[in-house]
């Protein structure tokens, strides 16, 4: 049966752990959601693993939409978020609400995501919900703020720090996002928020005690030239791929393919 955000929070309810993993074409996308991943995300990370880009700034909405699209044909159980691009939604939330309803109307999504807190993103997070847009939150380590924070660094470390995770958190569920992602914090800062939430917390180095976990694919893959910390590889696809590659070469050169 197909995933909803109801089902998401009735998980919640239950301890059942939610496994969220990103995709950013069809191929990744059929063979996640025939896995019974339970969350798909065409996340913006997709600026680094798919497009080649230092960071998620210079992600475009006609790039992630793109993708999207490419990834909703792939997609049959599994809910399917997409993030909202760097400066899509922060200048209003009219501009919000013209970036989601792009995503919704050409991909074909059920949600969106987008980074930040309060004030004025909480209030983006409740003009979209009021619009009928589900909202999945995402505060601690916010890549799409990697300058303004100096690198991909953990947040909340201090307690001045965490309190200010903390009280994002619980903002962006009173604005009626239905999920949170947390980023890169100590594993008592998740701890705390997911307790404190009715709406289920996805851990990405958020530690153990979110209500989910996501991975970037390519990271658990091993198709990333770097993972961050918090992240675990899989497979080494990477080299796989590279090995496969090299027999294929040779095999050519030596004239045994495709007759050897």
């Amino acid at each position: 049966m197909p995933i909803t955000t109801q089902k998401l929070t009735r998980f919640k309810q239950e301890g059942r752990q939610i496994v969220v993993l990103t995709a950013w074409d069809y191929l990744i996308a059929q063979t996640l959601d025939q896995a019974g991943v339970d969350v798909i995300m065409v996340g913006d990370s997709l600026a680094m693993v798919a497009l080649g880009y230092d960071t998620t700034v210079p992600l475009t909405l006609d790039e992630i939409i793109h993708h999207a699209k490419a990834v909703r044909r792939g997609v049959k159980n599994a809910l399917l978020v997409v993030d909202l691009p760097f400066m899509t939604y922060q200048e209003s939330p009219e501009q919000a609400l013209r970036s989601a309803g792009r995503i919704m109307k050409e991909t074909g999504a059920q949600a969106v995501k987008l980074e930040g807190g309060y004030p004025a993103i909480a209030t983006t997070v409740f003009r979209l919900v009021q619009a009928g847009i589900p909202v999945m939150g995402h505060v601690g380590l916010t890549p799409q703020s990697v300058h303004q924070f100096g690198g991909f660094r953990k947040q909340g470390n201090s307690p001045e720090a965490a309190e200010r995770v903390l009280e994002e958190a619980i903002a962006l569920e009173q604005a009626g996002a239905f999920s949170i992602v947390l980023e890169h914090i100590p594993e008592d800062l998740g701890l705390r928020i997911s307790q404190k939430l009715h709406i289920p917390t996805i851990g990405i180095g958020g530690g153990s005690h979110c209500d989910g976990q996501v991975l970037v694919t390519a990271d658990l893959l091993g198709l990333s030239e770097w993972q961050p910390s918090f992240a675990k590889v899989y497979v080494n696809l990477r080299d796989t791929i590279a090995q496969a590659v090299q027999s294929f070469s040779s095999e050519v050169r030596e004239h045994r393919f495709p007759n050897g």
